[in-house]
């Protein structure tokens, strides 16, 4: 079935920009002529270096890009004044890629009123490595185990469990035995949730209903953009 989205451009004159976690969610649905460029997860650290390595790749893109979709939330505000002059941006409204994940603002909402307490692991996270728990071997040998276990203690003091994220695309054998082994090496109590590609199709197929930000060429994403309207 042929590739379409509200605006009608072709996935030839589509550009993905997305982080190496959300990239992945998005693989299966991507028709093959669509073009993407994935940034290192690396990035969040510095939402100032990310807004300046996606408005790069946004300025980089040619003149025969009509449409860029970014796979990315406002992420610390690191999404906040992306613009182009002949593209138009699509993003998700969310703050950051859980929701996206889960497949949407209200299935988040509904897991943070149930348990606020929750650290969220998904294949993607696991895989570069850039979180406080892969980081722990690391503060063992700058720290010692003593400190960098009480560094931990205080990094998690406000959390109780550790959800691993099962969107159903990616098999998890491996990365699920990691978060198991992590939540008990921790003190969190483990539980697997269901997520869902809803938003990631959304993103890509549409519709650009009010979980998406359609951002005109020659207008610049704002904060309010992201707001979380009701549902």
């Amino acid at each position: 079935m042929a590739y379409s989205n509200p605006l009608g451009i072709p996935a030839e004159r589509t550009l993905v920009l997305a982080c190496a976690t959300v990239i992945e969610e998005m693989q299966a649905w991507l028709p093959p002529e669509m073009r993407r460029q994935v940034l290192e997860f690396g990035l969040h650290s510095r939402p100032a270096n990310l807004t300046g390595a996606l408005q790069a790749a946004i300025d980089a893109a040619g003149d025969d890009i009509d449409l860029i979709l970014l796979g990315y939330g406002m992420c610390s505000r690191g999404a906040v004044g992306l613009t182009s002059p002949r593209a138009t941006l699509v993003i998700p409204r969310t703050d950051d890629c859980i929701a996206i994940f889960l497949g949407s603002r209200s299935a988040y909402r509904q897991q943070a009123e149930s348990e606020l307490g929750t650290y969220y692991l998904t294949k993607g996270w696991i895989a570069v490595g850039d979180t406080p728990f892969s980081d722990f071997d690391r503060m063992v040998e700058r720290y010692g185990e003593a400190k960098a276990v009480e560094l931990m203690k205080m990094l998690l003091e406000h959390y109780t469990r550790l959800a691993l994220i099962n969107t159903g695309t990616q098999d998890l054998d491996r990365y699920r035995e990691y978060a198991q082994r992590t939540a008990e090496r921790f003190g969190l109590r483990y539980e697997e949730i269901v997520g869902a590609p809803a938003l990631v199709k959304k993103l890509i197929f549409g519709p650009w209903d009010d979980e998406v930000v359609v951002c005109p060429p020659g207008s610049a994403l704002r904060d309010d953009h992201f707001i979380q309207l009701e549902d």
